[in-house]
């Protein structure tokens, strides 16, 4: 049984099963989320639960972080009883939302005052990769904490990689997240040209899937525009926030300003569906 113990804050979609990894692991894992039925869902498991995010600092070594968004991240770390409430040090904070990097470098400034470390490593990866321990996570941070949390790390994902300092993990997300939705956009895109051309989209994937051009992604969202199923696995209004994110980091170009533009427009009927209901925007 490893002796690391480990807090998870925010039970969403990615944080569940993400945390059941790491009980099956042996981690001693406590857990704290807003809505306690998600919190059931892992003690029945075997975690322990917290009733603040400053009892869960208390009970952990590390705390890892999965929630939504810039406003969730200095809620928790800052609001009433956050996680840097309790003025502890000696703890490591891992912040795996898609988040911005001014935040983190925001955090990291906060914990070091405290004289704990922080580092941002977003996945990527949907519930399915989460599932198996298979996502891809990108780092940035002080090395020395990396390789000290890695093993961690290696049990949520077949890659861990540091790429930069604090923020860059995040900044490698949003990158790939902005090649997500010129993905999205682009599958859309050649589907509704063939539909309108007379092509059958069943006729389209099958070409697509055997082509230099097929992959995992175009399968799986091509199976569901078939299927007309768009119950969300990455839901739409975060790659729009994820977009937005990126437009404030510098995002310019004009594949990007495209995609920007159709996700902000498709966000408030959308949001909730999965990222390729954009084919509907179409």
């Amino acid at each position: 049984m490893n002796t690391t113990k480990i807090g998870w804050a925010g039970l969403g979609n990615m944080g569940i099963p993400m945390a059941e990894n790491l009980i099956k692991a042996g981690y001693p894992v406590t857990v704290y989320n807003r809505s306690k039925q998600k919190e059931m869902i892992l003690t029945a498991f075997g975690a322990s639960a917290a009733n603040s995010p400053a009892s869960l600092v208390h009970q952990s070594d590390v705390v890892i972080i999965m929630v939504s968004d810039d406003k969730a991240i200095q809620d928790i770390f800052t609001g009433a009883d956050g996680l840097l409430s309790t003025n502890l040090s000696g703890k490591i904070f891992i912040n795996m939302s898609s988040v911005s990097p001014g935040i983190s470098k925001e955090m990291d400034q906060l914990c070091k005052v405290q004289n704990n470390n922080y580092i941002d490593a977003p996945v990527s990866g949907s519930v399915k990769q989460a599932i198996e321990g298979q996502l891809v996570i990108m780092v940035g941070g002080d090395n020395t904490i990396y390789e000290t949390v890695k093993p961690i790390l290696e049990k949520l994902g077949k890659l861990s990689m540091l790429v930069g300092a604090t923020g860059a993990g995040n900044t490698a997300k949003l990158a790939i997240n902005t090649l997500l939705a010129f993905n999205a956009q682009g599958l859309a895109e050649a589907i509704v040209f063939a539909r309108e051309n007379g092509v059958a989209t069943a006729d389209l994937l099958t070409l697509i899937n055997n082509s230099a051009l097929g992959n995992i992604f175009m399968k799986i969202k091509g199976d569901a525009i078939l299927q007309d199923n768009y119950k969300a696995a990455f839901a739409l209004k975060h790659i729009a926030k994820d977009l937005r994110l990126a437009k404030q980091e510098g995002l310019h170009t004009p594949l990007a300003d495209a995609v920007f533009t159709s996700f902000q427009n498709a966000e408030s009927l959308l949001g909730e569906e999965d990222i390729i209901s954009i084919i509907k925007q179409l």
